[in-house]
């Protein structure tokens, strides 16, 4: 179904010669294909965590949470496949019996490294997800357009990709759903997946010229949290999208990437990597402002004792 509203307004044409070709006669190391989402993010939170993930391709398994979220995504893509009828929370139980092998060989399930009881619980845990779909809404009411759409768009002359959970039709156009298997954030930590899907939606209006009616964030069992979309707020994403993107372009032809230490250096997989990040960890312990669970601290730990 095409969309029908107007493309976005407001946002400055860019200037290429800004983008890349210093970057291609610098080092062609750095240079990303695209970012997503979660790539800006983890710039605009930390530029040296942003090459150590991006750049160095350094191990980061996501945790137990987001691996449970992983699963939940799965059957729920397969479930919103199937005719409206079959939309039911039986088939999702079989569904989630029939993708469990599948999950159970992802190397991010592997890396959690879980016994009998805590894959009981993790399978647990997920279906609790799972069937917290129907807190929220009626699958089967649902007239889906697409699942998972993988998207790869130049947005305001920057290379964007992302993909999309849902995109649903309703009267009047097209809904950008997303779902979200974790605790609903406050207000406060909720901003980045706002931008998110504006993002989403900017990247829908840049490939079919028009833009979405809505979008909407699903917290799984919790509470439905809708996203306006409007060309104001729109450029106001893409705008923030090209200037983290001229700040990645600035990292990568330097080959200077700051790191940012703070409370989350805790949770950082590439603490030991990061001198800064390795000092913060220790001083936080040091004056009893980090919880004895950081996994930072245990790796330092390690580290420590093996020489290493």
């Amino acid at each position: 179904m095409p969309l029908t509203t107007d493309k976005i307004q407001g946002a400055p044409t860019p200037d290429a010669q800004t983008l890349k070709p210093q970057l291609i006669e610098s080092s062609a190391r750095y240079v990303p294909q695209y970012i997503s989402p979660s790539s800006v993010f983890s710039f605009k939170e930390c530029a040296r965590r942003w090459k150590f993930r991006y750049v160095d391709r350094l191990p980061d398994p996501p945790g137990e949470a987001a691996v449970t979220g992983t699963f939940a995504h799965m059957v729920l893509e397969r479930l919103m496949q199937e005719s409206a009828e079959n939309r039911t929370m039986e088939r999702a139980k079989k569904l989630a019996r029939e993708l469990w092998p599948r999950m159970e060989k992802e190397p991010d399930y592997q890396c959690l490294g879980l016994d009998d009881r805590g894959g009981l619980d993790f399978r647990k845990n997920s279906w609790k997800a799972i069937e917290g779909l129907w807190a929220l809404e009626d699958p089967s009411q649902v007239k889906v357009a697409a699942t998972e759409q993988d998207i790869k768009v130049e947005i305001n002359g920057v290379p964007f990709r992302g993909v999309i959970d849902r995109v649903d039709e309703i009267e009047g156009g097209l809904v950008i759903t997303d779902y979200k298997s974790g605790k609903a954030p406050s207000e406060r930590f909720s901003s980045n997946y706002a931008t998110q899907m504006l993002l989403y939606s900017a990247a829908l209006t840049e490939l079919h010229s028009h833009k979405p009616v809505k979008a909407q964030l699903l917290y799984l069992g919790q509470k439905v949290v809708e996203v306006e979309i409007t060309d104001e707020n729109l450029a106001e994403a893409v705008n923030e999208l090209r200037s983290t993107w001229l700040d990645i372009m600035q990292s990568c032809i330097s080959e200077e990437f700051e790191a940012s230490a703070g409370p989350l250096c805790g949770w950082c997989p590439f603490a030991t990597q990061c001198p800064e990040g390795t000092a913060e960890v220790l001083y936080r312990d040091k004056i009893g402002r980090l919880r004895s669970d950081a996994p930072a601290l245990k790796r330092i730990a390690q580290s420590v004792s093996t020489g290493s």
